[in-house]
């Protein structure tokens, strides 16, 4: 497989950031994943960070080197997150339950296929048109979807909806959460895939969004768009985090950002989602942090490659 990949997470006005993001692989899957934990709960970053960490860890374990059935392993994969939200707040002996939304994509055979529980999206794109994207799990889109002719194509017209961050879903709460799996699409050379939280796509119309990465590459794409995010709400912004893949992307060309799984080791899983919980709260994953993760990879890689 050959792919590049960008991520950036920004704390924005707000006191610190809930948000998580990461991708793993090895040489025959990759995973993708964001969390945005909630406000007006207790810990929404500790239940993003739970969240990915509980996926993480279940890919690391089951992709040897490949996931037998990805569709299954991002509905279990949730629903555990979900579970080790809740048993956290027990231990804690939490009076409510740490929440969290989440977007999750898995590339592999040639196939992407995800699944999501909330407002954090993820959009498709195809030379320079959206495929798809995902429908938040709220009120507000909701009922959008049920008046407006076209459904979500309508809605990039249309003034933004009060109250649009109300979900009836979400992980960490006491209803089990509705898993929403999204149609399996092939992959071709090209195709750009956005993983988003709210603070990001909430600020900028979706046919910018669109514009943007399919005129410039990830590595200007990707902080653009956060940065337009945050200039757009200023001091009241948002977490704003996004991390973008493009499938089949030329590794040579991009070497800073470029990734080849061709000789990774089977055993070899490279990651850059955080390893453990911290007590102190991750603020701003600017490219330079991305940047020395992704070098690291490299690394473990070549060496992988030596032994070989």
């Amino acid at each position: 497989m050959r792919f590049s990949v960008y991520q950036v997470s920004r704390r924005g006005g707000r006191s610190n950031n809930e948000d998580r993001v990461g991708y793993c692989y090895t040489r025959e899957s990759v995973l993708l994943g964001l969390a945005d934990g909630m406000g007006g709960h207790p810990r929404g970053d500790v239940a993003a960070q739970i969240a990915l960490q509980t996926v993480s860890a279940m890919f690391q374990r089951e992709a040897q080197p490949a996931l037998d059935d990805p569709r299954a392993f991002l509905r279990r994969a949730v629903q555990s997150a979900h579970e080790h939200i809740h048993r956290y707040a027990r231990d804690q002996r939490l009076e409510d339950f740490p929440r969290t939304t989440i977007v999750l994509c898995v590339l592999q055979n040639g196939v992407a296929q995800w699944a999501h529980v909330g407002d954090s999206r993820l959009y498709y794109l195809r030379q320079g048109a959206m495929v798809t994207r995902t429908l938040d799990h709220s009120h507000a889109e909701q009922r959008l979807l049920q008046t407006l002719p076209g459904g979500a194509a309508a809605q990039a017209a249309m003034p933004r909806v009060a109250n649009r961050n109300v979900l009836y879903t979400c992980l960490g709460s006491p209803q089990a959460p509705f898993i929403e799996i999204g149609v399996p699409q092939n992959l071709r050379t090209g195709d750009i895939l956005m993983l988003c939280s709210d603070g990001l796509w909430s600020q900028i119309d979706e046919s910018s969004i669109i514009s943007v990465l399919s005129a410039r590459a990830l590595s200007d794409a990707v902080p653009e768009l956060v940065e337009r995010a945050l200039r757009n709400r200023s001091a009241e912004s948002d977490n704003v985090t996004a991390l973008a893949i493009e499938w089949e992307a030329d590794t040579e060309r991009d070497t800073t950002q470029g990734v080849s799984t061709q000789s990774l080791a089977p055993g070899v899983f490279a990651s850059t989602f955080q390893a453990e919980l911290r007590d102190m709260p991750v603020d701003d994953l600017d490219d330079a942090a991305i940047e020395r993760s992704i070098a690291e990879i490299n690394e473990a890689i070549r060496r992988a490659a030596t032994k070989k």
